[in-house]
């Protein structure tokens, strides 16, 4: 008989149990008053790595488009699910939470894609690739990532690409080094380096961390003394080694020689004859033939 009373006194205490959970899911969601305005949108974006990718703006304008914006809205007509379900269609949106507060607010949580690289491929393909290789329209701005280049197609970006910008986002590093990555015709892979005047050949796209930490000790120990401009070709396609190819010496440039000037002839003054000299001297010629011819007119 004891028995039988404390398993109906446990069923009780369970049934009872169940009813007060549901009951305070039920007045968590739901206000005291379904009449009463929601004075409150708390919008919070979980992993907000990229400035001005998604912002609460944003969200708002897509509440509003599809006409699910709560604010000054009753609360028995806010419907939380709904809000979920549109958001949650956005290219740029990965999953979201929405729920109710007693205070009359409404608290939309949502986490977003993050993208890793901009595509801009040979045939005209100019999208995104997130962190799981998922791609997103470029319709938004997104600043600080990796812009690949060449010939992409978009199982190779999603498959491939990926990888290569999941290490390069998750290191300090190489997040701040790399500018481009540009993919060959047989898939191998170029990186532009945002510091020094080289290009880095990865090869084909395998092994990438050993690849990038080799390269990071060449730039540590290496290119500290040869200086970040000697090269202009970094090779790391091959294991436990790297070639470089210096970069061509510029030809001085050769020193304009004056064209040479003409020497001025020198003009002598020709020496005057007996016939062509100054009067002066003709006239005291003339006198003293004169004077002879007086001196004989007095002899006589």
């Amino acid at each position: 008989m004891n028995v039988r009373v404390k398993t109906v006194i446990i069923a009780i205490i369970d049934v009872t149990l169940v009813a007060y959970l549901f009951f305070a899911i039920t007045v968590f969601n739901r206000t005291d008053d379904d009449s009463q305005l929601c004075s409150e949108v708390d919008i919070q974006i979980q992993d907000d790595v990229v400035d001005g990718f998604l912002d609460n703006s944003e969200i708002v304008r897509l509440m509003k488009q599809y006409n699910i914006y709560p604010m000054s809205q009753p609360m028995g007509g806010v419907d939380v699910r709904r809000i979920e379900n549109v958001l949650e269609k956005s290219p740029f949106i990965d999953s979201v939470e929405c729920y109710k507060t007693i205070d009359a607010g409404v608290v939309v949580k949502l986490t977003q894609r993050m993208p890793l690289i901009r595509v801009k491929s040979n045939n005209g393909d100019d999208y995104y690739i997130d962190n799981r290789g998922g791609v997103m329209p470029n319709n938004k701005y997104a600043g600080d990532l990796v812009i690949a280049t060449g010939d992409i197609t978009k199982p190779y970006a999603s498959k491939v690409l990926r990888q290569v910008g999941n290490y390069i986002v998750n290191s300090a590093f190489w997040h701040n080094q790399v500018e481009q990555l540009h993919v060959l015709s047989d898939g191998s892979i170029e990186m532009v380096p945002r510091v020094g005047n080289h290009i880095v050949y990865l090869g084909a796209p395998v092994n990438i961390p050993e690849k990038l930490d080799r390269l990071d000790k060449f730039y540590r120990y290496g290119l500290k003394e040869a200086g970040w401009n000697k090269y202009e070709m970094i090779n790391v396609e091959f294991s436990n080694q790297i070639i470089c190819k210096k970069r061509p010496k510029k030809p001085h440039a050769a020193v304009p020689v004056a064209a040479p000037q003409p020497v001025p002839q020198q003009v002598h003054p020709q020496q005057p004859t007996g016939e062509q000299q100054g009067a002066p001297d003709g006239q005291k010629s003339n006198k003293v033939s004169e004077s002879k011819k007086e001196n004989n007119k007095i002899t006589r």
